[in-house]
């Protein structure tokens, strides 16, 4: 896709956890193309350079910094390291979350599904974005971006469905409540993705696949990259009227 942001973010510095894979990675580079230079957080250092090269090859700065979510010690270390790497932050997207949809985390029993999502999509949300919020606050501005889930607010069946609304819902919720904390200097905003083929939903079944489809107004699936851009715009100059929203990414599903 190309970049509709234009030079709004030009000059910003942007911490994108998760930006290895999927919605992180592909907002990582929407927002080097759109002008940001971008700490790339991830947990495994390989891939982590390798998108920080991307942006570099962009033009745009890029520093990398490892952090296991479901560490406290060390996601609090994160947020110090990405502070300091450039003197403060102007935008935080926290677009990371535990995988239980694919690979071994898939083949955990339910309880074990619930308390992994737990620690690393809500308790790591909150206790990084509280701190970075803290820090933006004081610095006088920022733009702080969680990842919520559209069914969320509307329920899906089975054990996924379950647990992603119950840990999704609570982060959408926790966002509501922090931009009333952080007001009116930081804003902080949800994004809601819909059927957005991933990892998982490109090794979907076929029902799954029709399913996405049918479920959406605008037939198709999302990619990471409409995801993407709506996460440099809720961070640019363009959302400065929105905080405490949740944007729902799903072409108009509605269920």
């Amino acid at each position: 896709m190309g970049d509709r942001s234009g030079m709004t973010l030009k000059g910003m510095r942007v911490a994108v956890l998760g930006a290895t894979s999927g919605i992180g990675k592909s907002s990582a580079l929407a927002l080097a193309r759109a002008g940001a230079d971008v700490i790339v957080h991830g947990r495994s250092a390989e891939r982590a350079c390798e998108v920080a090269s991307e942006i570099e090859r962009l033009g745009q700065s890029a520093r990398v910094v490892l952090a296991d979510l479901a560490d406290p010690g060390a996601s609090d270390r994160l947020v110090d390291e990405s502070w300091s790497a450039w003197g403060g932050l102007d935008a935080w997207l926290h677009l990371a979350g535990a995988d239980t949809l694919t690979g071994a985390a898939a083949r955990l029993p339910f309880e074990s599904k619930l308390k992994l999502l737990w620690e690393v999509d809500v308790a790591a949300t909150m206790r990084l974005c509280r701190g970075i919020g803290a820090r933006m606050k004081q610095a006088g501005s920022g733009s702080i971006v969680t990842m919520g889930w559209d069914q969320a607010e509307t329920g899906m069946e089975g054990d996924s469905g379950e647990l992603f609304a119950a840990v999704k819902g609570a982060i959408m919720a926790f966002t509501r409540s922090l931009a009333l904390s952080l007001a009116p200097r930081v804003r902080v905003n949800a994004l809601a993705p819909g059927w957005i083929k991933t990892a998982w939903g490109e090794g979907a079944s076929e029902l799954w696949q029709q399913r996405a489809i049918r479920e959406a107004p605008l037939a198709r699936w999302g990619t990471p990259e409409d995801v993407a851009e709506a996460a440099c715009f809720l961070v640019s100059p363009a959302a400065a009227f929105l905080t405490g929203q949740t944007i729902r990414v799903n072409g108009g599903a509605v269920r």
